[in-house]
């Protein structure tokens, strides 16, 4: 029996990254898609309803969308479904599922490529960025600082 565990989303951010570094210099990034959908309900209605989902990501791929990313930036992201657990300073048990981003690929406008940007950057081709991390890639655990 195989397993699988693959995420697929696009949607737009609902604040600007964030991102930190591990004690060993690690880059860890945070950010949250706001995902819309409608559906037709049994009353012939149209609904609107917007999925949150938080993403983490790791190594240069947190700096570059730290760096190109804002606010309302429209993101693919590739990855993973990825749950956390962990005890408050009052001994209680949390857990938390999040996608651990293995992709990100930026569409639309990114910083610096709104109609008031100069230069290559500008132009509506290059607003989009893929970026992979290396394979292989190893993210110690002990490293993550939250």
């Amino acid at each position: 029996m195989a397993d699988l565990n693959k995420v697929f989303l696009m949607g737009n951010l609902t604040r600007d990254p964030e991102c930190r570094y591990t004690p060993k210099g690690t880059p860890v990034g945070d950010i949250s898609l706001a995902i819309n959908s409608s559906y037709r309900a049994q009353d012939g209605q149209v609904k609107d309803e917007v999925c949150f989902v938080e993403v983490v990501i790791w190594g240069r791929q947190a700096e570059t969308c730290k760096e190109y990313l804002q606010k309302g930036s429209l993101v693919f992201v590739e990855g993973r479904l990825q749950m956390e657990q962990w005890e408050t300073k009052e001994g209680e048990k949390r857990t938390r599922m999040r996608v651990r981003a293995d992709r990100i690929q930026f569409l639309g406008k990114t910083k610096g490529t709104g109609a008031n940007a100069a230069g290559p950057e500008s132009s509506p081709s290059k607003a989009e960025t893929t970026i992979t991390p290396p394979e292989e890639q190893q993210i110690n655990e002990d490293e993550v600082p939250f």
